[in-house]
């Protein structure tokens, strides 16, 4: 089956072959040459590029032949590349969660319902991988998901990773037993809300409805309060259940109602009365989601839900004033923790979601002028910050986190600088193209954490850069990214961790999360397929890359669910 974007007809008409053996041979011969001389360009003058040396610079040169057929191919890669990393996890993994890629083994990390499968379906589906999605879906209707007494879900992961994966695969391809999986999924996951203030517990006992504590023990954090409002609201939408709605709202007012600065919330929060519990502020770690979905679940309701579009601009307002900073050299932009008001200085990947999140809101919603361009801005910039750091390793792959020097400075402060000199040169400070730095005594920043997760963070600002501004430089450092997984994740048995991003030959380590299979490949996919799948004013992507449907809330949904325009 081929992708969704160059899929055959299913049924192709037969048609009789002309009737005389001379014509016959004519018309084949025309064919064949006709072929031959529409092939030749892409076959001599820009093959699909081979494993090559790294990027010496952090701008590459736009390919020979932008066209559509040159990256179908390179989303036939990325295809390619799925089965190999799924296929893998089939045959050693099945029914559990993920694979060992080393020493072909599993582990059941997130309740043993086998994730990586349920976790990339609507991947199969969007790859045109038909075989294995109908496979995926009579596993995953005989799935109970309910787990032994002693154990417990936890429900940030669970909800992202399996109840979008779930709604995703049914919203794409109507499939009802989908549905009726996720409602069954979403409703064992309720007794998380039963807290004093709302806000959910670490775990569920799906079997039982028992809660527990994690990690963090009667704390909080933000992201994982606020990261289920696109699954639930979604399912609500689909099942009519008010129940699935008012659960997460609640979560919603309590956050509109808090008192904080700059519409920045701290990491973590009091489960029993709703209170701050300290003072670090954030964009990775603990945090990262919870601003993502003030946006999406604004967008995901059809701009039905006004007062999250309001604490979105509220927030990354905030962000862009308090948390982004640029250093010294190379001037790159990037964002950083703030505690107890000093700044720490580092940028975590998991960060790098922001760039495609202000990208997404710059393109969707109707900004004030001043807003719009500095959130483009910053979109740009912090995108820029963030493949550098890839461009700057020898594995062309980028470190889970770097630490800038402390002569770092906020970037607004910067900024009205530059502007107040009447803007010279035309680009604004932290935002123009920089060249890689592979000394490292020479970069802006030491390296503080030298691993490569698989992560989709920067892959997913690419792809969304390159949607809402066209530049091809998106899609070509994208294939770079790529073409560099290839040569240093890929393994005989899937694709594995590296533990140093500067080290060549890379040193690999046993573990293949879900998330490359469901996010990491997808938007590598979606970047350089030519067919637009998911237009982004039709479409939201949960934070764990599962696609939904933009709908609107009926009047019906209004009065039962009590929103306000």
């Amino acid at each position: 089956m081929l992708p969704l974007h160059i899929q055959e007809d299913p049924k192709p008409v037969r048609r009789r072959w002309l009737g005389r053996p001379l014509a016959r041979w004519i018309v084949l011969g025309l064919i064949l040459i006709a072929a031959l001389w529409l092939l030749a360009p892409v076959h001599l003058t820009s093959p699909i590029s081979p494993l090559q040396d790294e990027p010496t610079t952090a701008t590459l040169r736009p390919p020979v032949l932008d066209n559509a057929l040159l990256w179908n191919q390179r989303a036939s890669r990325v295809r390619d590349s799925y089965l190999h990393g799924y296929n893998e996890y089939l045959k050693y993994a099945s029914s559990h969660d993920e694979i060992l890629p080393l020493s072909e083994g599993w582990k059941d990390n997130f309740n043993g319902w086998g994730v990586s499968m349920i976790d990339s379906m609507d991947t199969m589906w969007i790859m045109g991988l038909r075989d294995e999605f109908d496979t995926a879906v009579r596993v995953a209707s005989q799935q109970n998901f309910t787990i032994v007494s002693s154990t417990y879900a936890p429900f940030f992961e669970t909800v992202i990773r399996y109840l979008g994966g779930l709604l995703s695969a049914h919203a794409l391809s109507g499939e009802a037993t989908l549905l009726d999986r996720a409602n069954d999924l979403g409703n064992r996951m309720l007794p998380a809300f039963d807290t004093p203030s709302g806000l959910p517990r670490f775990s569920v006992n799906t079997a039982t409805g028992q809660t527990a504590l994690g990690w963090t023990g009667n704390a909080v954090l933000f992201s994982e309060a606020t990261s289920c409002q696109v699954e639930y609201k979604y399912l609500a939408h689909v099942t009519g259940r008010a129940e699935y709605y008012n659960k997460v709202e609640k979560i919603m007012k309590t956050m509109y109602s808090a008192n904080v600065s700059n519409g920045l919330f701290t990491t973590r929060w009091d489960a029993a009365d709703a209170s701050p519990m300290n003072n670090h502020f954030s964009v990775g770690a603990s945090a990262d989601s919870g601003y993502e979905y003030l946006l999406k679940q604004y967008l995901i309701s059809g701009k039905t839900e006004p007062r999250a579009k309001d604490q979105y601009l509220e927030s990354i307002n905030g962000i862009i004033d308090q948390l982004l900073y640029i250093s010294p050299r190379r001037q790159l932009l990037y964002v950083t923790d703030v505690v107890s008001g000093r700044p720490v200085y580092d940028l975590q990947h998991l960060s790098c979601f922001l760039p495609g999140l202000l990208a997404l809101g710059a393109h969707t919603l109707a900004l004030a002028p001043r807003d719009k361009e500095r959130h483009t801005w910053a979109a740009e910039g912090l995108a820029q910050t963030c493949w550098v750091t890839y461009a700057d390793q020898a594995t062309g792959l980028g470190p889970d986190g770097v630490q800038f020097d402390d002569q770092s400075r906020r970037w607004v402060d910067v900024l009205a600088e530059w502007e107040g000199g009447g803007r010279k040169g035309g680009v604004p400070p932290g935002v123009a193209d920089v060249p890689a730095e592979r000394a490292a005594e020479r970069r802006d920043y030491r390296v503080s954490s030298s691993v490569y997760l698989l992560r989709p963070e920067t892959i997913e600002s690419m792809y969304l850069m390159w949607k809402t501004t066209g530049d091809v430089c998106w899609r070509e450092r994208g294939w770079a990214v790529y073409e560099a997984l290839e040569k240093h994740t890929r393994v005989e048995h899937g694709y594995a961790i590296i533990r140093n991003v500067d080290q060549v030959p890379a040193e690999t380590s046993d573990d293949m999360p879900s998330f490359f299979l469901a996010e990491t490949l997808k938007y590598l996919y979606l970047l350089f397929a030519e067919t637009d799948i998911f237009p982004l004013d039709k479409w939201v992507f949960n934070t764990e890359a599962h696609p939904l449907p933009i709908f609107t809330w009926s009047r019906e949904e209004q009065e039962l669910y009590k929103i306000t325009s």
